[in-house]
């Protein structure tokens, strides 16, 4: 790439939006940034912090001293949080019950969305950013803009794969469905908004919809 590009992808919870934008990023030759694991991050801050999940002063005091380090290459996550690797326990279904009260508070959605525009403008190249309001929200701009979805059984046999078969169907319904109906009350990542392309990848394996979303951005950046 000559030029620097954004590329904007959203989508539900299990879309496969991770390790698509990932390839993505790499096809590109671009760097990544998980919207979604730093939104956990804090959460973990938070609940490391002994901060009520109740409380949004608690909250955003910890947003405001929040001591992230989050790295953007597609082939080596690195998430940590003064200085403690945290890229496992993210995941957990502690902090996945937890991240809607977070994310939920408006002035944390402030703080998290500069703090992602100031990664989006510090990627020389270029960045794939993906989470849940980056087309609409973060990069409305972007040179590329999608929306990942598929069925939510499809979701959730996916995400189930990727925690390696450690949740049972009550947990990952609780990470799919459950959160994904909390997040929405805050912005809406299941229906594209006007200009962006949605991929539905119900019916499409991992290589295809790598290879549907690439061909999506490419005739975008061909506009």
């Amino acid at each position: 790439m000559t030029e620097k590009i954004v590329i904007a992808i959203d989508g539900p919870s299990g879309s496969g939006k991770s390790s698509v934008s990932k390839a993505v990023a790499r096809h590109f030759g671009l760097e990544y940034l998980d919207t979604g694991a730093m939104y956990r991050a804090l959460t973990w801050h938070v609940v490391r912090s002994g901060a009520s999940l109740e409380d949004p002063a608690a909250i955003i005091a910890a947003a405001e001293d929040f001591p992230l380090q989050q790295g953007t290459n597609p082939d080596a996550e690195s998430i940590l949080v003064g200085g403690t690797d945290v890229a496992e326990e993210i995941r957990s279904p502690e902090i996945s019950s937890a991240v809607s009260a977070v994310a939920a508070v408006p002035r944390v959605r402030e703080i998290l969305i500069q703090l992602q525009r100031d990664f989006i403008a510090g990627a020389s190249a270029g960045i794939v950013a993906e989470g849940r309001d980056i087309t609409t929200v973060v990069a409305p701009d972007a040179d590329a803009r999608l929306l990942l979805t598929a069925s939510e059984e499809v979701r959730m046999a996916r995400r189930g794969l990727q925690l390696g078969g450690t949740q049972n169907a009550e947990q990952l319904k609780a990470q799919v469905a459950e959160r994904d109906a909390k997040d929405s009350r805050v912005n809406n990542f299941t229906e594209a908004a006007d200009g962006v392309v949605t991929i539905d990848s119900t019916d499409l394996d991992y290589e295809a919809t790598v290879a549907a979303t690439i061909a999506a951005v490419q005739k975008q950046l061909n506009r």
